[in-house]
């Protein structure tokens, strides 16, 4: 199937009558590309509608399907009209079979999507019903759709699976003429989006003229996209007519996007990474107050949870009329959420990604980033969110947390403007997806293992599955492998005395039917009230680390742990006071690829003494004197530092790769260095350079460009792995990935029905079965799995490679320091952070960065009045901390740390 650009044609004068006459009833005019893909859906084409937030995608697909489908089979309208009992009569037994299936990534998006779809059915498919199933659904509607499925049904992917998992799945299904498949940046990347071409297969084969439509707002590599969305064709008897090619539509709205950045009155030159840009609120609150209804999206829950607080102890009159999301409240105060935007009755919510998807937030005016995006594509979703509708312009703040992502903004803004987006590229062949998917066609009716072979490489991710992955996942699949054929659970899937592969064991199908899915996380713990009453989820892992009477936040309330009994953590409402900040999962995304070259043309642009931007001429004191002491890195150059301490002999350098490629490039470095001189080191990494410390002298200056140089592996092939996995604890670090690998592929298991397992017990099998398959089946391709993703998510070994291969092209710039630089504090940082508590961090980075201030001051010939050290006070902006909350209690852990240390200025 190829990818077509049509140019647009005139249309003819009745071709979009009905869907035309629809939006002209409420005075909208179609755009072009909306009547582009009108116009292709008539055609039976599949394809990808790429177009910006808020720019009426949804409306382009699905009026192009009412017209296509339901307007094109209508049934003549009766002679006289009907009365309102015999009309719903009427519609409940005309209603056409499940007919269009909408995939959305989240289940908050999937009731929004159902809300929006349902407007045009009564005037443009008034015998079509539609119907909602998600984990959300309600067991009487779940009743009911297993009698009969809607015409329309809005789900996710696991909920998919769910469907080809009944017996009776190709009956129910084989009516499926239209999938689409909403937010598809959000799963092209990832398993789901593996799920999902496997289920798409699967459609297709049973209706092969089964049209694909998907939709992003935020896609690098288009083609592509579109490539990995649509099952490969079927091959064809000679001369049968070929199926019509896929087209690709891109949304030409001018749909203005303003970038602002939220200045701090003077930023600091020496700051690190993990603020909560608490400094920066009482300008958070003035910009909330000037707007009708504000997002204010965070990147972690622990910081949603303390910007919230922080927000209401600002403005006690903002309750109830300022909300938190997150996606580890309960479904109901998500709802709530959700539907107070909706109606303009919210003042603001704190949100995370929870909120980056969505059907139509009209009454947001204005959007919040705290902290960086990390990536362009995330800011361009997240801005979207205001002025969700066409016509009207989007606008997003960002509140940088410290100084460096002043010139993060900047580079934002630039990437932006030149139109640069991130790829996603889809996984290749994932093992334990696949043995998943064995079992749920064996529980589908089963499978003759030939058929269902092309079937599979019919989904792209699967497109070169070799005959011997093949053959691996059908014995494990029927016999669990070499090493627990013995065992009956393991033998999931058999073939009968037809030569027909189906799940024997009535048991073993309700096992897997509950863990269906390939959304892999730490067991959630209910949070509930002694008294009663839910407040939402947490993962176990948090929980573990509380006792008895310890004090957290949650739900924007402070509560004090009771007990934990049977997965949940029953709390009550703690007395004011200290507080532990929650350290859920997730809490750092890694600079983009694409960010990250923007912020070095950023740099580059600094080096020639142009700050063209606000943001650029903020952050100037730290950029300079950055350059003053050492080097700013460019594209061109690559900045090292070394100094002595104390501590030992520091290394410090500066890809700007991001956190995952530093992390295996720091390994790396140092273990290819240990090869020369034995030694050991202390690793470091941010988003913009890493740390090697050793005790023992190193000569950097004569080693390093040995160590980067020409003649070292620098691809992937070469020996590049075999490298990076022997510099880290590899072993451990795979048997964690191993673990999520063994769940989706079943070896483990959430949750049985009516049970559910601890992250203790998950991960105990795990190791088990891990050892066992190290010891007696080591060519077991799970395990070789889970090295190519610790690989491949972990240490992101492509961009490793690049970076590798970038860093011979630059001129290595090599600088011996006498005190760590603007760029090198931060790393330190990170290693303090580790090993310290947050009290006697705060005391040394005080007195350190106020002696590091006064050298400044020195170099640049200013006062330090007017750059005043970062305060003890940033022990409240610590995430990871559990030190004191107020006010007082910071003041009695500052100590006696100079008073002007703890005033705060900027940062």
């Amino acid at each position: 199937m190829s990818t077509t650009h049509r140019p647009r044609k005139p249309l003819p004068p009745m071709a979009l009558s009905a869907a035309a006459a629809w939006m002209a009833a409420r005075g909208w005019q179609p755009f072009g590309f909306q009547q582009d893909v009108w116009r292709a859906m008539g055609e039976g084409r599949s394809g990808l509608l790429h177009a910006t937030t808020g720019a009426g995608k949804t409306y382009a697909v699905w009026l192009g399907a009412l017209q296509h489908l339901a307007q094109a089979d209508a049934a003549p309208a009766p002679a006289e009209a009907p009365n309102a009992r015999t009309a719903l009569r009427t519609r409940r037994v005309a209603a056409p079979p499940l007919t269009v299936l909408w995939i959305t990534p989240m289940r908050a998006l999937a009731a929004d999507s159902l809300r929006a779809l349902q407007a045009p059915l009564p005037d443009l498919a008034p015998t079509w019903t539609s119907g909602l199933r998600t984990g959300d659904t309600a067991s009487g509607e779940r009743a009911a759709q297993d009698r009969r499925l809607p015409t329309l049904l809005v789900t996710t992917p696991e909920s998919v699976s769910l469907l080809l998992a009944r017996a009776d799945a190709r009956e129910r299904l084989a009516s499926v003429r239209l999938v689409v498949v909403d937010e598809w940046h959000e799963l092209v990347g990832n398993k789901r989006g593996v799920q999902v071409q496997l289920a798409l297969a699967r459609l297709s084969g049973w209706n092969p003229a089964l049209q694909v439509w998907g939709m992003s707002a935020t896609l690098g590599n288009l083609d592509e996209a579109l490539h990995t969305l649509l099952p490969q064709p079927m091959p064809s008897a000679p001369g049968a007519p070929q199926p019509p090619p896929a087209v690709l539509v891109q949304g030409r709205i001018d749909k203005r996007l303003e970038v602002q950045v939220m200045l701090p009155a003077r930023a600091d030159r020496f700051a690190w990474a993990g603020h909560m840009g608490l400094s920066l609120l009482p300008q958070v609150v003035q910009s909330i107050e000037a707007a009708a209804s504000t997002l204010v999206f965070t990147n972690t829950r622990s910081q949603a949870e303390r910007w919230y607080q922080a927000l209401l102890e600002a403005r006690p009159d903002w309750a109830g009329t300022l909300a938190l999301h997150h996606g580890s409240l309960g479904h109901e105060v998500r709802d709530w959420v959700e539907q107070g935007l909706k109606a303009g009755q919210l003042k603001a919510v704190v949100c995370t990604s929870s909120l980056d998807l969505g059907v139509d937030f009209l009454p947001v005016e204005q959007v919040l980033q705290i902290g960086s995006a990390k990536g362009v594509a995330r800011l361009v979703q997240r801005a979207g969110r205001s002025g969700h509708a066409p016509g009207r312009s989007s606008s997003i703040t960002l509140v940088p947390t410290h100084s460096l992502e002043l010139v993060e903004a900047a580079a934002a803004r630039h990437a932006l403007a030149q139109g640069r987006m991130e790829d996603r590229h889809t996984p290749r062949a994932p093992l334990d997806v696949l043995v998943q998917h064995l079992v749920t066609v064996g529980l589908g009716g089963g499978f003759v293992p030939d058929v269902l072979l092309a079937e599979v490489r019919r989904a792209p991710a699967y497109a070169a599955l070799t005959d011997n992955d093949w053959q691996w996942a059908l014995q494990f699949v029927r016999q669990g492998g070499a090493s627990l054929a013995t065992y009956p659970d393991f033998h999931r899937v058999v073939p009968d005395d037809e030569g027909v592969w189906r799940v024997p064991d009535a048991r073993l199908a309700r096992r897997h039917r509950s863990n269906i899915g390939t959304i892999v996380s730490d067991a959630a713990m209910q949070v509930q009230f002694v008294s009663g009453g839910r407040l939402g989820s947490v993962e176990e892992s948090f929980i573990a680390r509380l006792r008895k009477g310890d004090v957290f936040m949650f739900a924007g309330r402070l509560l004090e742990l009771v007990r934990t009994q049977q997965m949940t953590a029953y709390v009550r409402i703690a007395p004011k006071g200290s507080a532990a900040l929650p350290r859920w999962s997730g809490g750092r995304m890694p600079l983009s690829n694409t960010l990250a070259d923007a912020m070095l043309e950023q740099l580059a642009q600094a080096e020639r003494g142009e700050f063209t931007t606000p943001e650029m001429r903020c952050a100037q004191p730290l950029l300079e004197l950055q350059q003053a002491w050492s080097a700013l890195p460019t594209p061109g150059r690559l900045v090292a530092e070394t100094l002595h301490t104390r501590e030992g002999w520091h290394l410090y350098l500066y890809p700007l790769a991001g956190r995952l490629v530093h992390l295996g490039l720091a390994g790396l470095l140092g273990w290819r260095a240990s090869q020369q001189v034995p030694n050991t080191f202390s690793i470091a990494v941010n988003d913009y350079g890493l740390e090697l410390l050793s005790a023992k002298p190193v000569d950097w200056a004569t080693l390093l460009p040995q160590l980067i140089g020409e003649g070292t592996h620098t691809t992937i092939g070469s020996g590049l792995e075999d490298e990076v996995l022997a510099s880290l604890n590899a072993t451990e670090m795979a048997r964690r990935r191993f673990r999520e690998i063994a769940r989706i592929a079943g070896l483990i298991f959430q949750s049985h029905p009516g049970e559910q397992r601890s992250s203790r017990q998950l991960q105990a099998s795990s190791s088990l079965y891990y050892d066992v398959f190290a010891q007696y089946d080591p060519g077991n391709l799970l395990l070789a799995q889970a090295r190519a993703e610790l690989l491949t998510n972990e240490l992101d070994m492509e961009r490793l490679a690049h970076t590798l291969r970038g860093m011979q092209a630059q001129t290595l710039s090599i600088h011996a320091l006498e005190r760590p630089t603007p760029f090198a504090l931060p790393l330190m940082v990170e290693r303090f952070r580790e090993r310290l508590s947050t009290e006697t961090l705060a005391d040394r980075l005080a007195r350190m960065v106020q002696a590091l201030e006064q050298a400044a001051d020195a170099t640049t010939g200013t006062h330090l009045a007017q750059h005043s050290a970062p305060s003890t006070d940033m022990a409240w902006d610590l995430p990871d901390s559990s030190g004191p909350r107020t006010p007082r209690a910071r003041q009695a852990a500052a100590g006696d740390a100079p008073r002007r240390a703890r005033r705060r200025h900027g940062f």
